[in-house]
């Protein structure tokens, strides 16, 4: 809780901090970076940094909690610090980095505002800081707890034992254990991340959805990442360096460095046998399918309604998986909108090919029934769905996408607090 002092200072000082957060967390990175490089080359994400997402989501972070404080003096946003906790938890950052992290935030502020940043302001905005901070370290404490690590040591050796590549862009990897040892507990939803050192020997990190979980290992899917402007964007962003690296070099028997299982938008024992609509685009598929492949192991029968879009089938990961877990499923249907439509019959039928390894395997026999698919021309539009009342929604894609996704369900009546969404990369919100 704010103190009353700090909360008068933070309210009258909110608008020129948010006015200038921008230019603040670019000059906090360019600070942070001079003074250790090290955190750029094997922890930040060099590609966030290159086109400027990740000073988007600190500054929306330090902007949103702040207002809440002020907004709601006795309550916290739970559900944003939980968020960036997790992804935190996965990367492995240290309680003794927050330091670091202040002292170059806080040099940031008094350049850019100047003569306005008095003893006052500091005080209460470095009150601000360290009840962010420490709200995030006691959940990220919690969390490594449970995931079996200290001190951000998350980093555990796992062998490639297969590749199947699901479509030109996608390939999944299959990964075993190095030491032999248990795979640690994950729930559907969760990601891990994945640490690779690259030709100029930097060891940079992502995190990506678990889609499976065969026996013995872990599975996770991957999307190359090709060089490209997004809508609105003032330059090109590079191509992804892990991806490209991952669909590159590794094909089966490599080493890979994976974290635990991290990530709070899981399927959620509070909503019963409710029904669930999971709604995709792209890539953002591999959390849905995850959170398929279990329910049907576990003979779920909920109503089950899987939306996703893609280009075409040739550029849909899992849609074999799709078709046969949703036959398998038996109150499950599957809406699927393609931008580019079907060319012919065939583009629905096929799958993945595995390569390198032996040990984990996947079933990618074609078994669904046409009757349970629905095949569009177009952009999803999810006003076309009959939803049923009490739906929980699950959406993961590019944000563009789950904004909209998002207000279509909201005006279809489903609450906003049974709407959770995984973002990859910087979470930069949805509102």
């Amino acid at each position: 809780m704010l103190s009353s002092e700090s909360a008068k200072t933070v309210t009258a000082t909110l608008p020129a901090v948010s006015g200038a957060i921008d230019e603040i967390t670019a000059l906090f990175y360019e600070k942070l970076f001079t003074a250790h490089p090290e955190l750029l080359r094997d922890l930040f994400n060099r590609g966030n940094q290159a086109n400027g997402s990740q000073r988007q989501a600190l500054a929306g972070s330090i902007a949103a909690f702040a207002g809440h404080l002020v907004a709601h003096p006795d309550s916290r946003p739970d559900t944003m610090l939980a968020r960036i906790a997790h992804k935190h938890g996965s990367l492995g950052v240290r309680e003794d980095q927050y330091p670091i992290v202040r002292e170059h935030l806080f040099a940031a502020i008094a350049e850019v505002l100047g003569d306005a940043v008095t003893d006052e302001v500091v005080r209460a905005w470095d009150e601000v800081y360290w009840l962010m901070a420490h709200a995030l370290i006691a959940i990220e404490k919690r969390l490594s707890a449970e995931a079996g690590v200290q001190d951000g040591r998350v980093w555990r050796p796992y062998r490639v034992a297969g590749r199947i590549q699901e479509t030109d862009e996608v390939a999944t990897f299959l990964l075993q254990p190095a030491d032999g040892a248990p795979v640690p507990p994950s729930r559907p939803g969760q990601y891990v991340s994945v640490q690779v050192q690259l030709p100029d020997g930097a060891r940079q990190i992502r995190q990506y959805s678990l889609s499976g979980q065969p026996d013995g290992g872990l599975q996770i899917s991957v999307k190359r990442v090709a060089a490209g402007r997004r809508a609105g964007a003032p330059s090109e962003d590079p191509a992804g360096e892990v991806s490209g690296y991952l669909h590159a070099y590794v094909h089966g028997g490599e080493i890979l460095y994976v974290s635990p299982p991290f990530g709070d938008v899981v399927l959620s024992e509070e909503d019963g046998e409710g029904p669930l609509l999971f709604a995709s685009a792209g890539i953002g598929c591999t959390p849905m399918i995850g959170m398929l492949s279990h329910l049907a192991a576990a003979g779920s029968r909920r109503r089950i309604i899987t939306a996703h879009a893609d280009r075409s089938p040739a550029t849909h990961p899992f849609r074999t998986d799709l078709r046969r877990l949703t036959d398998k499923l038996t109150h499950a249907t599957a809406e699927l909108w393609y931008e580019e439509g079907l060319q012919d019959s065939g583009e629905l039928q096929g799958g993945g090919e595995l390569q390198g390894g032996e040990g984990l395997r996947c079933d990618r026999a074609e078994q669904g029934t046409a009757e349970a698919v629905t095949v569009r021309t177009g952009l999803m539009d999810l006003t076309q769905l009959s939803l049923p009342a009490g739906t929980t929604a699950y959406l993961c894609g590019p944000v563009p996408f789950m904004k909209a996704a998002r207000t279509q369900l909201l005006a279809a009546g489903v609450p906003a607090a049974r709407i959770h969404y995984e973002v990859f990369g910087p979470d930069l919100g949805l509102s």
